[in-house]
């Protein structure tokens, strides 16, 4: 099995270029908060769940898969993950959730868009175009670069 320095090493790899690393900071985030606002606003039964049930769900197992490969990241992103399920959840409830969505949506693309212009600049495809499990570690390769930048360490 990979471990986390593995993938981090092969993420940075593909991403020497400075301003595809800035596009990066830019918009790996929203893109994490717009899957959990679309995941939040998916329907489910009142009467068992409340909503955003299905988006702490995939967090869960988002949180599971980094504390498989490491405990002091998965923990940061736990953190991350808290502060944008609060924050989506008073959008939820501010916008409602067909207007959650479409600024979800809006979020997405235009960040996504963001990440093609940077993978421009660096003359490589995106990492998860070759393997999936690279959408996961975006998000982890900045929480240890935030991390490392904050004096830890050790963050895998």
């Amino acid at each position: 099995m990979r471990t986390m320095q593995d993938w981090l090493d092969s993420y940075s790899g593909d991403h020497q270029n400075p301003t595809n690393r800035l596009f990066h900071w830019f918009c790996v985030p929203p893109i994490v908060w717009s899957v959990i606002a679309l995941l939040w606003a998916i329907p489910v039964p009142a009467s068992l769940f409340r909503p955003g049930t299905v988006a702490v769900a995939v967090m869960v197992l988002a949180f599971y898969w980094y504390w498989k490969h490491s405990h002091r990241l998965a923990l940061a992103l736990l953190i991350a993950f808290a502060l944008l399920g609060l924050l989506t959840n008073l959008l939820y409830y501010r916008l409602g959730a067909a207007s959650l969505c479409y600024l979800a949506i809006g979020v997405f693309v235009v960040a996504w868009i963001g990440q093609f212009i940077g993978h421009q600049f660096e003359g490589r495809r995106p990492s998860f175009l070759t393997d999936l499990s690279y959408l996961l570690i975006g998000p982890a390769w900045l929480m240890a670069k935030l991390l490392r930048g904050l004096g830890f360490k050790q963050v895998t």
